[in-house]
């Protein structure tokens, strides 16, 4: 099952969210856009919310690259700093994703973002910044839609 919940627009930007009922009563609510690292990378966001029969919540963001752009070093978290300089971490949730652990696929981190929600401000940009295993940085830039769609995630179907 698929519904939009809403579509935004402006601009720059046409934004969908998608409501998924992914088993019976356990629905996902996502995002997905297209972000470009500083050497003009695609990586794929998916914010989403996902709510368990029993009522228990999870809001994670998950980024993937093309394969063979970069590894992801998943001991360490995501770094969230917003315009003014303040700097938030998500913890790495990647384990929960990957059916052979032995081998994760190394374009792909997922991390808890939920606790961090209340504190991202949608009018102000944010950068995400992935540490690869190479020891460089990626840096990802969030427009304030694309925070805007994840508060109002975070905000529906509960």
């Amino acid at each position: 099952m698929l519904n939009s919940l809403g579509i935004f627009t402006n601009a720059q930007a046409v934004a969908a969210i998608r409501e998924l009922e992914e088993a019976p009563s356990q629905m996902v609510y996502q995002s997905r856009k297209n972000l470009k690292d500083q050497h003009g990378n695609s990586w794929q966001a998916i914010a989403f919310k996902r709510i368990s029969p029993n009522g228990k919540m999870t809001f994670e963001l998950r980024l993937v690259g093309f394969p063979g752009v970069a590894k992801i070093d998943r001991s360490k978290p995501l770094l969230l700093t917003n315009s003014m300089g303040k700097t938030l971490t998500a913890n790495d949730t990647s384990s929960i994703i990957f059916t052979d652990l032995s081998a994760p696929e190394s374009n792909v981190g997922q991390y808890d973002i939920q606790p961090l929600l209340p504190e991202l401000q949608p009018e102000n940009p944010l950068k995400l910044t992935i540490s690869a295993m190479d020891g460089e940085a990626i840096n990802l830039s969030v427009p304030p839609l694309f925070l805007q769609e994840w508060k109002t995630i975070f905000s529906s179907g509960n």
